[in-house]
């Protein structure tokens, strides 16, 4: 049984940086995609970035395009969320997520398509 276990959030300053982690386990590397949304005070949850797991490919949302990295790690089966020049806007609960049935070789910032998801981590940024 997949299952993920977020880390990393905390209260930062506008401008600041954070690194959050998704430890991920049980998992069938093939046709996985890992995926990390968010989801503010009162709004709806929105994808972020995500990753496929094998060829390593990239995805982000426009609104964190040029700040936020997504990356893997094979060996310790984590995927991380570098953020970078953070902002008020940023504030939000963290997800990450699985796609197990990818397609096309390509994961999509879409919820619908991620079937498990971890607890989530806190992140808040402000002066």
């Amino acid at each position: 049984q997949l299952q993920l276990v977020e880390s990393g959030g905390g209260l930062v300053q506008p401008g600041g940086s954070l690194r959050l982690s998704c430890a991920a386990s049980g998992f069938n590397k093939e046709r996985l995609a890992i995926g990390w949304f968010r989801q503010a005070p009162g709004k709806e949850r929105e994808a972020v970035s995500c990753i496929t797991w094998n060829a390593g490919r990239t995805f982000y949302a426009e609104s964190v395009k040029g700040r936020f990295t997504i990356s893997r790690d094979n060996a310790k089966n984590t995927v991380d969320l570098q953020m970078n020049s953070l902002q008020p806007e940023d504030t939000a609960d963290y997800y990450c997520a699985a796609d197990v049935n990818m397609v096309f070789g390509e994961c999509v910032l879409v919820r619908a398509a991620y079937e498990d998801w971890g607890q989530g981590t806190q992140v808040t940024v402000s002066s």
